[in-house]
């Protein structure tokens, strides 16, 4: 897998046994490297988006996604709203 500037003591992504492990794929605009900022549902786009090309670039895509964690702080009870 290609490396990009990584933000953190992790790796963005490691394949084992057929399977790619990614880890804190966040809301980063790749043309300007700054956290995005607006509402839950922009910020979510763009990690998935971030998370899109990180799979794709390791050979896979999101319709191969097993299990996904998302971790919020804030505005919990909209994001739900929002996958409903």
């Amino acid at each position: 897998m290609p490396q990009k500037k990584i933000i953190g003591p992790y790796s963005q992504a490691i394949e084992v046994n057929g399977f790619v492990f990614t880890s804190g794929v966040i809301p980063i605009d790749p043309k300007t490297g700054e956290l995005v900022t607006g509402s839950i549902e922009v910020q979510a786009e763009q990690a998935i988006k971030n998370l899109s090309v990180l799979l794709k670039e390791a050979g896979t895509s999101v319709d191969n996604v097993v299990k996904t964690t998302v971790f919020i702080r804030k505005y919990f009870c909209k994001f739900i709203k929002s996958m409903l």
